[in-house]
């Protein structure tokens, strides 16, 4: 980090190691010495409301989007944009091996979001920044893609029982890419009534295509 960000001056203080079972604790804002069975309890510290958007970058981002991006995160009270990086193990695995896609040919995924802790607070000023954010970074993470476990509405939605597999498709090949059809025909067999279902949720894949 010295070497490549010093501009950040991060130093060993600043660094904690942890187990992952206490990382989880530490990312959901509790202290460092609360115990892993505290999450048992199933208690939620927070009390807010949020929007979250995600992309897929296969090229690096130019620093210019980069410094545009900087400026917007100063817009919000609670802004968030968070890079994960992929490649290295990510790339040696199929997308077809497991129903998450998202590997080979991806440098890092983004996460988009905006938090706001009050129901008085106006809500459409969140949403509408996130979008603008959204829709600035267009251009840069084509074919665009989606993180499922970011469920994100404005890719569309189920509005009856009956969502055929081509509206369904809208937002399952963002997320499923692919295997959207696989996990569909795998629906027809355990679900085929479609009796378990969400916002977003995979239809059955009809009959005449299940050859």
């Amino acid at each position: 980090m010295q070497d490549s960000f010093p501009e950040l001056g991060l130093t060993r203080q600043d660094c904690i190691e942890t187990s992952w079972i206490n990382s989880v604790l530490h990312l959901a804002g509790y202290s460092n010495d609360t115990a892993p069975e505290f999450l048992l309890e199933r208690k939620n510290i927070y009390s807010n409301y949020f929007k979250a958007k995600s992309d897929f970058a296969k090229q690096p981002i130019p620093e210019t989007t980069l410094e545009e991006l900087c400026k917007m995160l100063l817009e919000q009270e609670i802004p968030q944009i968070a890079l994960t990086p992929y490649v290295g193990m990510m790339s040696k695995i199929s997308e077809k091996q497991t129903p998450f896609p998202h590997r080979k040919g991806n440098l890092f995924m983004i996460h988009y979001m905006t938090i706001w802790t009050s129901p008085s607070d106006n809500a459409a000023k969140h949403l509408d920044w996130v979008r603008k954010v959204y829709e600035y970074m267009t251009p840069f993470v084509q074919p665009r893609t989606a993180y499922v476990n970011y469920r994100d509405l404005d890719l569309g939605m189920n509005k009856k029982t009956n969502t055929s597999l081509k509206e369904a498709s809208v937002w399952g090949s963002k997320y499923f890419k692919d295997n959207f059809y696989r996990l569909a025909f795998v629906k027809a067999k355990v679900d085929p009534d479609n009796f378990f279902r969400h916002e977003q949720s995979i239809p059955p894949l009809p009959l005449s295509m299940r050859n």
